[in-house]
């Protein structure tokens, strides 16, 4: 095959002359290897003839942006597969090159899809095609051990059969927290580098999983920054003599190059998820307390971690057609809750999904749902929020949460504490926001509006 010729402009880039000319193979050549793309200047290609692609940097005012990723978030069975495969589709409908990963380990994509599989199988484990421009794929960690894991999971392995448990157990025992998380990861941060789609749609597992999933990439870079030299130097100074006297051998070195590897692998990904512009999160939810509580403290974690949330889907809601006298108290309920999820999530848009009279399974009941959930020409992967509602800040001797409020006046507002929320009034409306676990105790002593953003302080009394 042909090395690709990209033409693009000359251009400082950190000091250095970028070429006008620039020759490399293609992206699918090049697994495994380092090479300089035009991409990793912040450049998006734009196609101008089926022939020629040319490359100019990405500016602040393009409406086009790179690749997005969509994720779906929310307590399990709230529905979140079949509204992810649904978005996907319509993504594929209106000629986008998508990608829906599931990440949760209770993988059901394919189930919804409706393909004929085993109850456990791995043709998903790498992208399936479902059309010319829509994939999915189930991350399956048995595979992705070998893959990527091979040297960590070998060492845990032989520790584990040390304590006298059968190989097959202690293979099963080596599958750490986390794994299924950083690989997916890896995935993402590998196709945006390849551009092989334009948008990735996250099934992501429950509301807890998901935290770790958003929160694992700073994790590791505090342990790569902080720990990591410290530890593997020390062990290769004193391997030789305690391998001696341990009755289980420290990791070798080849255990911290695997380490080493991988977060090479995941470099920029917490850049990427925090991003607005590519990273949105949408959480599903249903029209049940239990279940708004858990979105609502859901909502919290994610703005917590620097991430956008766009949009609030809530699913199975019962239709106007439902009349009969058996779900009176369900539909008061609902109607209940709903106006809860208006209050509590506003500014961020919410969008309604009925109950089906049937099961969702399978393509074309998958269109019919992404029709009640999109309109026709609808894009899902249009930026339509850019900014948190909330944000979390520590000081010194105390806490602060703000928010923005750009239609407001200082003589309009007021402010409580009820519980582990802050509940903030502007004339007739309220807004409930959530506390971090670190700040439900505190009482709010002071409160600043300038600018349009309210600021609240929080303090131990």
């Amino acid at each position: 095959m042909q090395p690709e010729t990209f033409r693009i402009e000359d251009l400082q880039v950190e000091g250095r002359l970028v070429p006008a000319y620039l020759i490399a193979p293609s992206p699918l050549q090049t697994r495994g290897r380092r090479l300089a793309w035009p991409e990793d200047f912040g450049w998006t290609k734009r196609r101008r003839s089926p022939t020629s692609d040319l490359w100019r940097p990405l500016k602040e005012a393009d409406n086009e942006v790179g690749m997005r990723i969509l994720l779906f978030s929310g307590k399990g069975g709230v529905g979140k597969t079949s509204i992810a495969a649904a978005t996907g589709l319509q993504l594929s409908c209106l000629g986008h090159r998508t990608l829906v990963m599931s990440v949760d380990p209770a993988h059901s994509l394919a189930d919804a899809f409706d393909l004929e599989t085993g109850l456990f199988q791995d043709r998903t484990s790498d992208p399936y095609p479902i059309d010319d421009r829509l994939s999915i794929q189930e991350v399956n960690i048995q595979k992705e051990i070998k893959r990527h894991w091979r040297e960590i999971s070998t060492y845990v392995v032989s520790v584990l059969r040390t304590t006298g448990i059968s190989d097959v157990e202690a293979e099963e025992l080596a599958i750490l927290p986390g794994m299924e998380e950083l690989s997916a990861m890896m995935y993402v941060n590998q196709f945006r580098r390849e551009q092989r789609y334009e948008v990735i749609v996250l099934d992501c597992a429950p509301t807890a999983e998901s935290m770790r999933f958003v929160s694992m990439p700073t994790t590791l870079e505090w342990y790569m920054k902080h720990v990591f030299p410290f530890q593997r130097g020390l062990l290769k100074a004193v391997r030789p003599v305690a391998n001696r006297i341990s009755p289980v051998e420290l990791p070798p070195d080849s255990y911290f190059a695997n380490i080493q590897d991988l977060f090479g692998r995941l470099e920029g990904i917490a850049e990427l998820l925090e991003d607005a512009k590519t990273t949105s999160v949408r959480l599903v939810t249903n029209p049940e307390k239990m279940v708004l509580r858990e979105t609502q403290r859901a909502f919290v974690y994610f703005s917590l971690h620097g991430l956008t949330v766009d949009g609030i889907i809530v699913n199975r809601v019962l239709p106007p057609a439902i009349t009969d006298a058996w779900f009176e108290e369900w539909r008061a309920s609902q109607a209940r809750i709903q106006r809860e999820i208006e209050e509590y999530f506003a500014p961020v848009a919410v969008k309604c999904v009925p109950l089906f009279i049937h099961e969702v399974l399978g393509r074309e009941r998958l269109q019919e749902l992404a029709s009640v959930l999109y309109a026709e020409k609808e894009d899902p992967a249009a930026v339509t929020r850019t900014e948190t509602p909330y944000t979390f800040e520590k000081r010194n001797t105390h806490y602060e949460v703000c928010l923005r409020l750009p239609f407001a006046t200082k003589g309009e507002v007021g402010l409580f504490k009820k519980g582990d929320e802050l509940v903030v009034e502007i004339g007739a409306l309220r807004r409930h926001v959530g506390l971090p676990t670190s700040m439900a105790s505190l009482t709010p002593t002071r409160a600043t509006l300038q600018n349009r953003m309210l600021t609240v302080e929080m303090k131990e009394v």
